[in-house]
């Protein structure tokens, strides 16, 4: 059972995150395109007791804004955060309830900013 699931295009960006996320103690899941995710999240065992969302706001296929608001159709519990170098970008994201991270973002601070969204949702 993940407890993250973690979308980035980037596979770089993926496998830096998912290695700093796993060396806290997280379970990761990856997914490289918002329509993988989504699959993903569509399948209850890949997906049972995930506990937080960690997604770019730029997608293959979907800007992250229409793609969390997609997320919250499916999984409107669960808490999703959104990682950008475009700081215009959240606005967007107004009324979605998420956590914003600006890149570049330290491992210690995308660490500390997931365990915040997962208590605030417990």
């Amino acid at each position: 059972m993940p407890d993250v699931l973690l979308i980035d295009d980037s596979p770089v960006q993926l496998q830096v995150r998912e290695a700093v996320l796993r060396s806290a103690g997280f379970s990761v899941l990856t997914a490289t395109s918002a329509e993988q995710a989504i699959e993903l999240l569509d399948d209850p065992t890949a997906s049972s007791g995930l506990r937080v969302i960690v997604t770019d706001h730029v997608l293959p296929g979907a800007r992250g804004d229409s793609f969390v608001r997609e997320l919250r159709g499916l999984r409107h519990t669960v808490p999703v955060v959104v990682i950008t170098g475009m700081h215009e970008a959240e606005p967007e994201y107004a009324g979605l309830e998420i956590t914003f991270l600006h890149k570049p973002c330290a491992p210690e601070h995308l660490i500390m900013r997931i365990r915040q969204a997962i208590d605030r949702a417990a």
